[in-house]
């Protein structure tokens, strides 16, 4: 059923899911949501799978004219949303009614949100998911950003017609002094003083930060005198800290599928949603932690998910 009617959206503003496996050695990147964490809380509030289609908003909100009742609810940054003029919570579901008008303003904190509705938004799969990969123009919505005028579906699902919400203590803070957990490598040994200087300097987020990587700036890390100035191109996972000739780092996000630099380590998956949310300017620091602690990190974040659907079972 019809859901959505778009009067206003900012140019960045995607219909992503929990990404699409399987096809990177095609040079397709797996995309998706760059918050996961935000993407699968905004579709349990609503009493979704959390592999459900959603609304990803960079840094600019959206005015939708609702179309048809449905529970929605908002997550990632901090962005005031109203309903007909009425301010309404995030991190809570709340429900829309036809002829409701949803206003999502700027981001104050953070830089992405996620709007979920009941049943998850109904656009065509493509190879399984129905995240919006723009280098490709697949995916998403006719393989784009919005636009003023489109009209999305959703799938069915009944609206549960009441507020669940998250509780404070479990979600997540929005610093603009992020400091990112990672394993040195899998190039590490090209790095002598290099190395050290990675692990202790503070960078900043430069203004080339996107969905495919985050450069960074600050102090130079360099490599050793007889390491090779780039490897043989290798494939790329989210998280992957390459060094190109520059000196200057960059996180390699989920729009990547291979690269010719070398990688001085890999920050840990639990802290790439802090990537996501990190603007221009914020400050970035590295901690290194070892395979076990990366084992640790990642199992501590799958309790959480486990505790979080308990409280908001689908």
């Amino acid at each position: 059923m019809d859901m959505f009617k778009v009067l206003t959206t900012g140019p960045m503003t995607t219909v992503q899911d929990l990404g699409r496996f399987g096809f990177q050695q095609y040079g397709v990147p797996v995309s998706g949501g760059m918050d996961n964490f935000a993407l699968r809380c905004a579709n349990l509030l609503v009493g979704n799978p959390e592999s459900c289609a959603v609304l990803e908003m960079t840094f600019t909100g959206l005015k939708l004219e609702v179309l048809a009742p449905a529970d929605l609810a908002v997550t990632g940054a901090k962005m005031p949303v109203t309903l007909n003029d009425r301010p309404v919570d995030t991190w809570a579901s709340f429900p829309a009614k036809a002829g409701d008008v949803l206003v999502v303003k700027p981001a104050v904190q953070g830089l992405r949100g996620y709007l979920a509705v009941t049943g998850g938004l109904d656009l065509p799969r493509v190879m399984g998911s129905r995240s919006t990969y723009l280098g490709g123009a697949i995916g998403g919505f006719q393989g784009r950003a919005l636009a003023k005028g489109d009209i999305l579906a959703r799938l069915a699902g009944e609206a549960h017609g009441q507020s669940r919400e998250l509780p404070q203590e479990l979600r997540p803070a929005m610093d603009r002094g992020l400091t990112l957990r990672a394993v040195p490598g899998p190039q590490d040994d090209y790095f002598g003083q290099g190395l050290e200087v990675f692990f202790s300097a503070e960078f900043k987020v430069s203004a080339k930060a996107d969905r495919m990587g985050y450069r960074l700036e600050g102090p130079v890390v360099e490599l050793k005198e007889d390491a090779p100035k780039s490897i043989i191109s290798e494939p790329s996972l989210a998280g992957a800290v390459q060094i190109p000739a520059d000196g200057q780092p960059i996180v390699l996000l989920i729009e990547q599928t291979v690269g010719g630099y070398a990688k001085i380590a890999t920050v840990v998956s639990s802290d790439l949603d802090k990537v996501a949310q990190a603007r221009p300017g914020d400050s970035v620091s590295f901690r290194q932690v070892d395979i076990s602690q990366a084992r640790k990190l990642h199992q501590e974040r799958m309790d959480l998910l486990a505790q979080i659907r308990k409280i908001l079972p689908v």
